[in-house]
C-alpha cells in the first residue's frame, strides 16, 4: 500500500512498476460546475480517510474519442484533478515536471496512453499530469454581469491552480517545488507559453518546455463573435445567464455544429482549413500580452525555454481528415489571401520543392504558419530578451508497412514519454517501434530529464538566428538544409496568427 499525504487529505497509489508509484485522479480543485461554473478555480475540498487514487479522473465535456483513453460522460464534474508518478515515495528534492495535454484547447486528457510518466519517473523525475477545462467551459468568452465576473482564460487559470498545488503538496511525492518544470505540446505547448507571461504563473515554475507550440491567440473580439455563434448554435442568448442556462453537453454539441458549418462554407475566411474556435484570449488581465510579444519585452527572461517542433506537422492533421484537402493552384492562392501570408512565400515554397502536389505545399506551408515557424521565434525572442533558450526538432522517418512514416504533429511525444509499445500509438509513429527507435527515445528522455534537473538539455543554447538547433533522427544525423532556406519566406510574415 502507497500512501501519500497532500493539503486535502491522504492519497492512495499503487506500483505502476517495480521502481515506479503511480497516484491517479488527485483533486487539485474544486469541480467547476453548478455556481462555479465559468468562474475562477476553487480550492478542493478536503476528505476525511483514505481517497483510493488508483484511476484517472473524468476527463473535461468534449465530443472526442481518443484511441485508448475515456470519453466524457455528461455528469462528470470532478474533472480537475492531477495524477502522479514517482520514484522516490520516501525520498524528496527530485526534478518536478507538470505536463499539459494538446487537442486544440477542444478535446484530449491526461489520461492517453502516451502520457504515461513511469519511465520519465525511472529517469529521475516526478511527473505530473493534469486535466483543465476545455472547449467552451475553458476558453470561452462569457460577457460579465454587474453582479459576477466570469474571466476568461479559464482552462489557462485551472493550470496556474494545478501549479499552486504542486508547489503546495509535491513534496509529499518525493518532489522538489523549487525546481518545477512546466511542459506541453500543441495548445498545451502554447499553453506553456501563456504561463511564461502571465504574472498569475509567475514563481510557479522554473523551465518550460514547449512541443510544437500552436500559434493563434484571439482578440476579445473575435472571442465575442465565436460566443454569439456558439450561442445560436446551441439556441440561447449569448449573456451569461443564458449560457449559464446551456448545459456543457448542449455547448459541446453546439460548437461540433459551427465547426461543421465552417467546414461547409469553404469562403468563410481562414477558419474552414482547419477549424478551431477556442485560443488563448488577449483579455488584458489573465492573458495580458501575446507570448512572443511578452517574451520579447524580457517578462520571461527568468525562465530556461526548451522548444521542439516536427518537419512534417500538418500532415497528421491531413491523415485524420480534420484539415481540407487544397488540390489546386487556385485552392492554394485563396489559401495565402485568407491567411494574408506575404507575396512569395507560397512561390518560394513550391520551389524548394519543384515537383510535390499542391497538398504537399500546403502542408508544408500550414505547418510552419501554426507550429514550426512559431517555435523558431518564441526561441529567438526569448534568447535576444536575455533568456536562456534551446530549439530542436522532430525529423525521424522510416518506411512503414503502408508507406513512408512521417515526422507529424504529435509523432514526437511517445519518444519524450518513453512510451513506444503501446498498440494505440502504432498509428502515430507509424507501426512497431524498432531498436532504433527505442535508441532515439532513450536519447530524448535524458534530454527532458537533464533539462529539467539543471536546465541542460545536452546541446548549446540559442544565441541567434543562425544556431544549430538539435535534430532528432533515430541514426542521429545532421540537418539538412531546408529548414534554413525556409526561413527567409517567413521575414515578412506577421506573428501571432489572429485572424479565426
Amino acid at each position: 500500500m502507497e500512501l501519500f499525504d497532500t493539503e486535502n487529505g491522504t492519497v492512495r497509489g499503487f506500483r505502476a512498476s517495480a521502481e515506479v508509484v503511480a497516484v491517479l485522479g488527485i483533486p487539485y480543485a474544486a469541480p467547476p460546475f453548478g455556481a462555479n461554473r465559468f468562474r475562477e478555480p476553487l480550492p478542493a475540498q478536503a476528505w476525511s480517510g483514505v481517497r483510493d487514487c488508483t484511476a484517472f479522473g473524468p476527463v473535461a465535456p468534449q465530443s472526442a474519442e481518443l484511441p485508448g483513453a475515456p470519453v466524457w460522460s455528461p455528469g462528470d464534474e470532478d474533472i480537475l484533478t492531477v495524477n502522479i508518478w514517482t520514484a522516490a515515495p520516501g525520498g524528496g528534492g527530485l526534478p518536478v515536471l507538470v505536463w499539459l495535454h494538446g487537442g486544440a484547447y477542444t478535446f484530449g486528457s491526461s489520461a492517453q496512453p502516451d502520457f504515461d510518466g513511469t519511465a520519465l519517473a525511472r529517469a529521475g523525475l516526478v511527473v505530473v499530469t493534469l486535466n483543465y477545462r476545455l472547449g467552451f467551459e475553458g476558453f470561452g468568452h462569457v460577457p460579465a454581469t454587474e453582479a459576477t465576473a466570469h474571466p476568461d482564460n479559464r482552462g489557462l487559470l485551472d493550470q496556474v491552480a494545478a501549479l499552486r498545488w504542486v508547489r503546495e503538496n509535491i513534496a509529499a511525492f518525493g518532489g522538489d517545488p523549487g525546481n518545477v518544470t512546466v511542459a506541453g505540446q500543441s495548445s498545451g505547448a502554447a499553453s506553456v507559453a501563456c504561463l511564461m507571461v502571465m504574472d498569475r504563473a509567475r514563481g510557479l515554475f522554473h523551465r518550460a518546455i514547449a512541443h510544437s507550440p500552436a500559434s493563434p491567440c484571439y482578440t476579445l473580439g473575435i472571442a465575442a463573435a465565436t460566443t454569439r455563434e456558439i450561442a445560436a448554435a446551441a439556441g440561447c442568448p449569448a449573456t451569461a445567464e443564458g449560457l449559464t442556462s446551456a448545459t456543457p453537453q448542449a455547448l459541446v454539441i453546439a460548437s461540433d455544429r459551427v465547426v461543421d458549418d465552417y467546414r461547409r462554407d469553404p469562403a468563410s475566411g481562414s477558419r474552414p482549413y482547419d477549424p478551431s474556435l477556442y485560443a488563448p484570449v488577449l483579455d488584458g488581465d489573465v492573458l495580458p500580452t501575446d507570448p512572443l510579444t511578452g517574451m520579447a519585452s524580457g517578462a520571461a527572461r527568468e525562465v530556461d525555454l526548451l522548444v521542439c517542433h516536427t518537419t512534417e506537422e500538418y500532415w497528421l492533421l491531413d491523415a485524420v481528415g480534420s484539415s481540407a484537402k487544397i488540390t489546386t493552384d487556385e485552392q492554394l492562392a485563396d489559401f495565402a489571401e485568407d491567411f494574408r501570408l506575404p507575396d512569395g512565400l507560397v512561390a518560394g515554397y513550391r520551389a524548394a520543392t519543384p515537383h510535390a502536389p499542391v497538398l504537399d505545399v500546403h502542408l508544408a506551408v500550414f505547418g510552419d504558419l501554426l507550429f514550426g515557424e512559431y517555435s523558431n521565434r518564441l526561441v529567438e525572442h526569448h534568447a535576444r530578451a536575455g533568456g536562456r533558450a534551446f530549439l530542436s526538432r522532430f525529423d525521424r522517418r522510416r518506411t512503414g508497412p503502408d508507406g513512408a512514416v512521417r515526422a507529424w504533429h504529435c509523432a514526437d511525444i511517445p519518444f519524450v514519454f518513453g512510451n513506444l509499445d503501446t498498440d494505440c500509438l502504432a498509428f502515430l509513429i507509424g507501426g512497431a517501434p524498432t531498436p532504433a527507435d527505442h535508441a532515439l527515445a532513450r536519447r530524448m528522455v535524458r534530454a527532458w530529464a537533464g533539462f529539467a534537473t539543471t536546465g541542460d538539455p545536452g546541446w548549446p543554447s540559442v544565441d541567434g538566428p543562425t544556431a544549430q538547433a538539435r535534430v532528432w533522427t533515430t541514426d542521429d544525423g545532421p540537418a539538412d538544409d531546408k529548414p534554413v532556406a525556409v526561413r527567409a519566406l517567413w521575414a515578412r510574415a506577421g506573428f501571432p496568427v489572429l485572424c479565426p
